[in-house]
Formats: structure tokens, C-alpha cells, sequence
């Protein structure tokens, strides 16, 4: 289990290798993710990044509800910035973030997805902010990424009802860029990656800078007001019980405190 890294000429293919946990995120994978998005940041070699999950059912399912059943405020708050320094990583490094979506992208998998600057998935991807059910809120940028993407209506639609998008609802709602067969899905982001490699690294870089003033202004204020409001949740009983339904696989039963 770990986060693997091989280079395919310019191309940077970042795996995360936990597929007996569908890929799910806990504290050692999340800080391998966010230390090898940082070298490959500095790596003048690395002209794009390609990220996605090992075997065939999952991208990220998500993060460790194990791991996160037992947080304290400060604790879930620190859980937060960790995932949010992996997304802001591939979002505002100076070189293209593609995701290949292979399977369940589900809370911080989906948010990790949406920094990514393009969104390749398999017809058989699920997608979604499941993180209501939990008794909780994206806490990794989704409940900003989401509403720039598809817009604040579906974007509601999908935090407050916590429901998976298929991949062909999540392609209509620009979600994501393209769908494909599940075994052509690494050969097509992998001929765009290098596709992307081939250009000038500084246009790149300066036309991601560029096309990212769009999320500039308050987007900062309301990372950390995330940050907050995900945090305060793990000081309520809806918390407690939403992740302890999970883990005994049972219905929660949610009191609103």
C-alpha cells in the first residue's frame, strides 16, 4: 500500500495504491500524496501530472471513515488542511493536473478530482459528496470546486442529498471532460498527457495562472470558512452516529445535534 510515482517521459503518473480500501485515504497516504505533489511541483522534468487509483473500482473512494471516526475538533480541522494542501497542490501547481477517474470518486476522492485541471473518467466512475450521510460536510474545497463547475444548483443537489452521479449524468453537468470504456480510459489520458507535455511548459504554466483568476477573490475566506464549519461537525452527536452507522454498516439516525 503506498502512493506511487512513475515517470512516462514528461509524464508524472501519480497512483494511489490502496485498492483493498478502494484507495481510501488515511493519514500516511494523504501525506505521501500531498509530499509527492510537492516534489513533482519543483520538478522541472514533470510537465504534467497524471493522478489516479489502482485497480479497477476505484479512483479515491474517499477518505479513512475509520480514521475519522475518532476526531476531535482540532484534530478533524488538521484532517482538513491535509486534504485541502493535496487538492490546492493540484490545482495551482505550474504544470496540468489530469485525473483519470477509474472508478468510485466519492467525498475526498471527488474533491480531489475537482482540483484537477481536466477530468477523464471510466463509463463505470461514480462521483459524488457523500459526506451528509457521514453527518458531516466536504471538508477538502468540494463545497467550492463543486458550485464553479457545475453550477450552485446541482451542486446543492449533490452536497445536501449526498447521492453518486453516474458518469454520464456527471459528463452532461461538465463534471467531467470525457467518458470511456474502462480500458481505454488510461490509454486516452495518457496520449493527452503527453499531448500536453510537448508544449511549452512556461505557456502552461502561465496559461494555468491565467485561467485560475477566475477562482481568485474570496476563494481563500471561503476555503478556511470550510475549514471551520467541517471541523465544528466533529463536536456533534450527528458525527458520532453517522460514522459509527458506517462502520456497523446499519441506517444512521441523525437527531440534528
Amino acid at each position: 500500500m503506498s502512493v506511487d510515482v512513475v515517470r512516462d517521459g514528461g509524464v508524472a503518473i501519480v497512483t494511489v495504491n490502496r485498492p483493498d480500501a478502494l484507495n481510501a485515504l488515511d493519514v500516511e497516504h494523504a501525506e505521501a500524496l500531498r509530499d509527492h505533489l510537492e516534489d513533482l511541483a519543483a520538478d522541472p522534468e514533470a510537465r504534467v501530472v497524471l493522478l489516479t487509483g489502482a485497480g479497477d473500482k476505484a479512483f479515491v473512494a474517499g477518505a479513512d471513515i475509520k480514521y475519522m471516526q475518532s476526531l476531535g475538533v482540532l484534530e478533524a480541522r488538521r484532517w482538513g488542511e491535509l486534504g485541502q494542501a493535496c487538492a490546492n497542490l493540484l490545482e495551482t501547481i505550474p504544470k496540468p493536473t489530469i485525473a483519470a477517474i477509474n472508478g468510485y470518486a466519492l467525498g475526498g476522492g471527488c474533491e480531489l478530482a475537482l482540483a484537477c485541471d481536466i477530468r477523464l473518467a471510466s463509463n463505470q466512475a461514480k462521483l459524488g459528496q457523500p459526506e451528509v450521510n457521514l453527518g458531516i460536510i466536504p471538508g477538502w474545497g468540494g463545497s467550492q470546486r463543486l458550485p464553479r463547475i457545475v453550477g450552485l444548483g446541482f451542486a446543492k443537489e449533490i452536497v445536501f442529498s449526498g447521492r453518486p452521479v453516474e458518469a454520464g449524468e456527471a459528463h452532461d453537468w461538465g463534471l467531467v471532460n470525457q467518458i470511456y470504456d474502462p480500458d481505454e480510459l488510461m490509454p486516452a489520458a495518457l496520449k493527452l498527457a503527453h499531448e500536453l507535455a510537448k508544449k511549452s511548459p512556461l505557456a502552461l504554466a502561465y496559461a494555468k495562472e491565467a485561467t485560475n483568476l477566475y477562482l481568485t477573490g474570496e476563494a481563500s475566506a471561503h476555503m478556511e470558512t470550510e475549514l471551520r464549519l467541517f471541523a465544528m461537525l466533529f463536536s456533534s452527536e450527528d458525527q458520532k452516529e453517522g460514522m459509527a452507522a458506517f462502520a456497523e454498516k446499519r441506517e444512521p439516525e441523525f437527531r440534528g445535534r
